[in-house]
């Protein structure tokens, strides 16, 4: 998780946000393809796990941050929203763990796909975003190898 957050704070530091939006995505997806373990790290939540899941928060802060960068200058549509970075890394490992060994570069064709959409201007409307709360319960509701984890209370 360290090196996750490292990888928003090198984005937040590019004085381009596009750029640093752009090489987080591709950072972040590279190191779910590297490690599996890692790629189940960023679709599940691990709440007993106090220290992983403040880094987490502390990264996703930063993401937030900086989509409201990118967005003010005028480079990603104006539409997404801070819940599709869950939905990218849910789709990357999807795609990791469909291909495995037979096609392993895969994931980078659909993150280049998903880029160019995500860029301004739209092309056209999205529909609404999950709401995070139900997207944390996805992340809560199995974890690895289809482990269940403690359900919390998400009514914040």
């Amino acid at each position: 998780m360290d090196a996750y957050a490292e990888a928003v704070v090198v984005a937040l530091d590019d004085p381009d946000p596009w750029h640093g939006f752009v090489g987080y995505l591709e950072t972040a997806c590279a190191m779910q393809a590297a490690d599996q373990g890692f790629a189940d790290v960023l679709t599940t939540s691990f709440p007993t796990a106090k220290a992983m899941e403040e880094r987490r928060a502390e990264a996703y802060e930063g993401m937030v941050r900086l989509i409201g960068r990118a967005k003010a200058a005028g480079r990603l549509r104006e539409d997404f929203d801070p819940s599709d970075l869950l939905l990218i890394h849910m789709a990357n490992a999807g795609v990791i763990n469909a291909a495995g060994d037979a096609a392993p570069d895969a994931w980078r064709r659909v993150l280049a796909l998903f880029i160019q959409s995500f860029e301004a201007p739209a092309r056209g409307p999205l529909p609404p975003s999950p709401e995070h709360k139900a997207l944390l319960r996805a992340t809560r509701r199995t974890g690895p190898a289809g482990l269940s984890t403690p359900e919390l209370d998400t009514t914040d």
